[in-house]
């Protein structure tokens, strides 16, 4: 990005991308607060699971750039 005054290690996101990513990270974001709401409403462990595992596999999703 020679000239540009945008550093080098920069990474530049289509606004696409920027929406995309936004998104990604308010699911986990919801997820994690699903996970809150269920250990203070008494979840048992089988639905504690079960909403862990979906906060993990959208904060795995909401760090990859595509």
């Amino acid at each position: 990005m020679k000239g540009t005054g945008i550093p080098a290690d920069s990474v530049v996101l289509s606004a696409a991308e920027a929406t995309a990513l936004a998104d990604r990270w308010f699911a986990a974001r919801c997820a994690a607060e699903d996970v809150a709401t269920a250990v203070d409403e008494g979840a048992d462990r089988d639905e504690l699971a079960r909403l862990s595992a979906v906060l993990v596999e959208l904060a795995l999703d909401a760090e990859r750039l595509r």
